[in-house]
């Protein structure tokens, strides 16, 4: 794996808390443009090139995790949950508080399925009833390492699993910032480029609202992750997306309450893809947006696409994507933006 990417993919970011990614993505944007800094919403907008058209290429990099919300008198810390995540994948998983003094790790409890009674096991676990473990006491010894607020994300993990097959915490959407690096060191179009590393992605589409609004480009392309349905008891009609099988375009998200491509776009996207032979898929989203939704309504609107890498198991605490797809994204990208910039 690339150390780049592990490094992305790693770090810590929940929505509100980015700053150690962002920090990231600055440095690696300073070295290839002299036009970089963060806004006051937190993103990180790099720019770079001259033309007639201003063309915005964003990617998110908040992850979905947890927050300190309570501390018992036992040392227990109750938590909510920033971003969305389905409880039954939280109990036992490891996690770091990313506290003032230092990391903190911790594990997820919950009641032991052996001290439940019978109408217990039956209801599916909330994560109201769950708790973290961080190995101490008491409230007071608990509170020298930790405090309310604290952000909390998973374990910090990334590989590869087999072949080009890779896995990673928080591969939603650090796939897509990694990508984001690539390209702006690569594009070359004649155009006023800027790439943007947005915050709070995952509760609302924030920082692309706020930046968008900023640059008020001519087109924009958003880099995202989408859900790949090569996993059993996914049907295809749900999601025919395959791991290796190309960069997804999307044409529509959240059957329309997001974004909708138009056909201008839609077009420079696919024949892009077809006359430089990138492999791609087309997606049609039933739920879930990306940061497209946002910055295509902005101002007077934007024509904007999203190309999305197939991921499995996203809003997890370990997520897999195929390498390949993150290639085909990347030239994509380019080629498209050669095209918008015309």
């Amino acid at each position: 794996m690339d150390s780049l990417l592990k490094k992305i993919i790693e770090s810590a970011g929940i929505p509100g808390y980015e700053s150690e990614v962002a920090r990231l993505m600055f440095n690696e944007f300073k070295k290839v443009s002299n036009d970089v800094h963060i806004d006051n919403f937190g993103n990180v907008i790099a720019k770079k090139g001259k033309g007639k058209n201003k063309i915005m290429l964003a990617a998110h990099m908040d992850e979905v995790g947890l927050l300190v919300k309570h501390i018992s008198k036992e040392g227990f810390i109750s938590f909510i949950k920033i971003g969305g995540i389905d409880d039954r994948i939280l109990p036992a998983q490891r996690v770091i508080i990313k506290a003032k003094k230092g990391d903190v790790f911790g594990i997820i409890g919950s009641k032991p399925p052996h001290l439940q009674k019978e109408e217990d096991r039956k209801q599916q676990l909330k994560y109201e009833n769950m708790f973290i473990d961080i190995g101490c006491p008491s409230r007071e010894e608990a509170e020298k390492k930790i405090e309310i607020g604290d952000a909390v994300i998973f374990e910090p993990n990334s590989g590869v699993l087999n072949g080009k097959l890779y896995y990673g915490k928080a591969v939603d959407d650090r796939v897509g910032c990694y990508a984001l690096i690539k390209i702006f060191e690569k594009i070359k179009a004649p155009a006023e480029i800027y790439a943007v590393a947005t915050t709070q992605e995952e509760v609302g589409l924030k920082g692309a609202r706020t930046s968008s609004f900023k640059i008020n480009p001519d087109f924009a392309i958003a880099l995202d992750t989408t859900v790949a349905g090569d996993t059993p008891q996914i049907q295809e009609r749900e999601s025919a997306l395959k791991l290796g099988r190309g960069v997804a375009i999307t044409l529509i998200e959240a059957s329309g309450r997001g974004m909708i491509v138009n056909e201008k776009v839609k077009n420079i996207l696919i024949d892009a893809a077809k006359a430089n032979k990138i492999k791609y898929q087309i997606d049609v989203i039933d739920g879930g947006m990306t940061d497209g939704a946002m910055i295509y309504m902005n101002r007077e609107g934007v024509p904007t696409g999203v190309l999305s890498i197939p991921s499995r198991y996203i809003h997890s605490a370990t997520g897999v994507f195929h390498i390949d797809d993150v290639s085909a994204a990347i030239d994509l990208a380019i080629k498209s933006v050669e095209k918008m910039a015309l």
